[in-house]
């Protein structure tokens, strides 16, 4: 298990019972039942009060931790008869964006999703799920697949933004980005998109641009990292805190805002703990609200799907 920084108390109290229980196991004579059951409900207490009331910035943690499940666990447990499809057919195959087709509850669908990697050779490979232009360029090539075939699009969101190399910005990032943008506008089929960590700026956006977008409960979607913020703001990354809290970049506020359209409920002491029980959520999620979207024409959907960008934001101003 990696604790985070405001879970060190919890480690501490966690680790003294594993080690009274490898004791006994050492000791057979030695009786740390009650001692290691009497920290195990001090520990499940304290993980409560930990995660009831996150600030945003502990849930910016969250969002980043290394355990939790990224695009890759979902497609694996999820989707069946998964075929990945790659490159943009114009320069290259971007690894931080992954999609294909794929069956969800066996229903045909086309899934593009980011992904971090889970170690350090998958995080090089992965881009830490920043994608260059051709990324979008490939999601852009599956979205108008998934239209011509008339198939649902499931997008999976988990980046900290697309990547601001000079190569990237050569290739057109910002020109890839707004055409990814548009074209999840465009097309006449059903769109759903669920943010599992990070939702980072433009990059999040031409893939969350859906006509419902779904958040896990310790997700986190803004227009730039908390870092960031503090950086241009007060020219001090180490202020990310404030930013966090002014930014209002939680589930919770989004939903209030009208930014995003469902909060998923997460295990408690986050989807890292329990990653079977997160996906699971996904995947019921997902399937209710496509069956929601089902029987909606093409110009319906469409209509629907632009009324609610263009709307997005008056409920913040009246208040």
């Amino acid at each position: 298990m990696n604790y985070l920084e405001f879970e060190k108390p919890l480690a501490e109290i966690e680790g003294k019972a594993t080690e009274l229980r490898a004791m006994a196991r050492n000791n057979p004579e030695m009786d740390v039942d009650k001692e290691a059951e009497a920290l195990d409900r001090k520990a499940e207490q304290m993980l409560t009060d930990l995660y009831k009331g996150l600030s945003p910035w502990r849930k910016c943690q969250v969002a980043r931790h290394p355990d939790r499940p990224h695009c890759q666990d979902y497609i694996d447990a999820l989707f069946t008869e998964f075929t990945p499809l790659a490159g943009d057919r114009n320069f290259a195959d971007d690894h931080a964006i992954m999609g294909g087709l794929a069956r969800l509850n066996d229903r045909p669908v086309v899934v593009i999703g980011q992904e971090k990697g889970s170690d350090t050779k998958s995080r090089i490979e992965r881009n830490f799920g920043m994608a260059r232009p051709e990324g979008y360029r490939k999601a852009i090539r599956l979205m108008e697949l998934a239209d011509r075939f008339n198939l649902p699009v499931v997008t999976i969101v988990d980046t900290p933004g697309a990547y601001p190399g000079k190569g990237a910005e050569e290739r057109g990032q910002a020109e890839a980005i707004a055409r990814s943008t548009e074209k999840c506008l465009q097309v006449g089929v059903p769109v759903i998109s669920v943010i599992v960590g990070e939702g980072g700026s433009g990059g999040a956006v031409a893939l969350a641009t859906a006509d419902k977008v779904l958040m896990l409960e310790h997700s986190v979607y803004s227009v730039i990292t908390p870092e960031g913020c503090a950086s241009i703001l007060w020219k001090d990354a180490e202020k990310m805190r404030e930013a966090a809290e002014a930014m209002r970049l939680t589930a919770q506020d989004l939903l209030k805002l009208d930014v995003i359209d469902q909060i998923i409920a997460e295990p408690r002491g986050g989807a890292q703990r329990d990653r079977a029980a997160a996906i699971g959520a996904v995947g019921k999620a997902l399937t209710a609200t496509l069956e929601k979207l089902d029987g909606k024409s093409r110009a319906d959907l469409i209509a629907a799907r632009r009324r609610k960008f263009l709307d997005m934001g008056r409920k913040g101003l009246a208040a």
